[in-house]
């Protein structure tokens, strides 16, 4: 019977949610060949510093080295019960002239954990322009709608009103957070180059004949052919696993923001203020026709989720490793750092296409607002109706009776607000009854929202997405 995919389980985060880029990082065949560019800048340095590793051997290496015969390989663990070892003879088999030379002097994390720096750094630059792109689409819908009011919530209570571009300058901010961080973390990604067994350098000193200059210029080098600037300074077998934890807690940031961003577009969603993408033929619910579910915002909150979980997993790995070197790292790190990655990718392709489709319904929006708006009025109603003549202690008296019988009105079923009614009818404000229409209109009582978000997006965000701006508005598609 021939083998299917479908026959053996497949992670959600390959065949639904991440994009291919990030699969490609992370695929066997982009780690093997990343192995076999770090054996090569090895044997290309041991030469540059003097060892007898020829031209022909280079060539043969440089030749082979996307010659990958998986089957064989499998075959060789299967003998070694060793993954390196057995790529190493893999490669060998390819490479035949210089199989005697492949992997001098180094220990197995001289390409397991260089390979790792080389592919996190790769990612950290993906996501780094991934945040910049949800930067840049959630900035499109604050500059569409920083003029349009809405009901601002604390404790998901009504209160006083701001603007949905506002609102969405909170979010950005989040990330903008975000993009600091990963960038940061991008240009430091440690990386452990050529320091041996216990990261002495031991193997290698015996290479260059005791001379250790030479052996520190070889960690130099290696590190250089791999595009860091320098190496760790000091390491056990490994670089510290501390840095996997920092990165993932980076990643893991990115979650806290999203999270924030869909779960205030879920809560609006229930309100009908706002609708994120819709498409013509999609079915929101298999029972319910009429559903139009917030399913990429939920998908968001529940990739944010896995993914802020996998950073205690990373943290304790860090907080194990015992003295120069303990192998219970291994095997968690082949789950936590892929899973990481590609969950902060579908989650951010996820945020990019909410932000660029989010849509204000801006009659309920209104509605809502002018539900709550005459309460929010009534401070002003006040200080007018006592500057006309009125006794404040007394008017603050019949605008509280006023409000309470409103809102018993409103719990009991009302469709409108009749508070302005009441006051209308109360002869005790017939000082400001022709101002009342005037004192509701919703831009009255938005403070300096509009003016924050447009100082906002110049000041901070412009400025933070400028290096990006030759890559940014790309096509990001999503699984449905």
């Amino acid at each position: 019977m021939t083998a299917s995919p479908y026959d053996e389980y497949r992670s959600p985060l390959v065949t639904r949610y991440a994009g291919p880029e990030m699969r490609r990082l992370f695929s066997e065949r982009h780690r093997i060949e990343t192995w076999r560019r770090l054996w090569i800048g090895l044997a290309e340095s041991q030469q540059e510093l003097g060892l007898g590793i020829s031209d022909q051997q280079l060539e043969a290496m440089r030749k082979a080295a996307t010659i990958i015969d998986f089957d064989k390989a499998a075959a060789y663990e299967a003998r070694f019960r060793h993954d390196v070892m057995a790529h190493v003879h893999a490669f060998g088999d390819v490479a035949p002239e210089a199989r005697g030379v492949i992997h001098l002097g180094a220990t197995s994390c001289f390409v397991t954990d260089n390979a790792d720096a080389m592919i996190l750094r790769d990612g950290l630059e993906h996501i780094e322009r991934s945040v910049a792109e949800a930067v840049a689409a959630l900035r499109g819908f604050a500059e569409r709608t920083k003029a349009i009011p809405c009901l601002a919530y604390t404790h998901f209570q009504p209160a006083q009103p701001t603007t949905f571009g506002k609102r969405a300058a909170l979010w950005i901010q989040d990330l903008l957070e975000d993009l600091k961080a990963v960038a940061h973390m991008q240009v430091n990604v440690p990386f452990l180059s050529s320091k041996g067994t216990t990261g002495t350098q031991a193997s290698f000193l015996t290479l260059f004949d005791g001379d250790a200059e030479k052996c520190e210029q070889l960690d130099l080098l290696t590190a250089k052919r791999a595009g860091f600037l320098k190496p760790v300074a000091v390491s056990g077998q490994t670089y510290p696993r501390k840095a996997d934890y920092t990165i993932l807690a980076v990643l893991g940031g990115i979650g806290v923001s999203a999270t924030r961003f869909a779960n205030d577009v879920r809560l609006l969603s229930g309100l009908r203020e706002v609708a994120e993408p819709f498409e013509k033929e999609q079915i929101g619910s298999s029972a319910m026709a009429y559903k139009q579910n917030p399913m990429r915002s939920e998908r968001i909150t529940a990739l944010a989720r896995h993914l802020m979980a996998l950073v205690p997993e990373a943290a304790s790995t860090a907080s194990a490793q015992w003295l120069e070197r303990t192998l219970d790292d291994s095997a968690a790190r082949r789950i936590f750092l892929p899973q990481a990655f590609l969950a902060a990718d579908a989650i951010l392709r996820l945020v990019i296409n909410v932000g660029r489709g989010l849509h204000v319904n801006e009659a309920v929006a209104r509605s809502r607002l002018l539900r709550e708006l005459p309460f929010m009025a009534t401070e002003e109603i006040l200080m007018t109706a006592v500057k006309g003549g009125g006794d404040r202690q007394v008017l603050h008296e019949l605008i509280r009776q006023h409000s309470l019988a409103a809102k018993d009105k409103i719990v009991a079923g009302a469709d409108r607000n009749d508070l302005i009614d009441r006051l209308r009818a109360d002869e005790a404000f017939a000082a400001v009854h022709a101002e009342l229409d005037t004192m509701l209109e919703p831009t009255r009582f938005v403070g300096l929202a509009e003016r924050q978000t447009e100082r906002f997006l110049a000041q901070e965000v412009d400025p933070a997405l400028e290096p990006y701006l030759s890559g940014l508005g790309g096509d990001v598609d999503i699984n449905v």
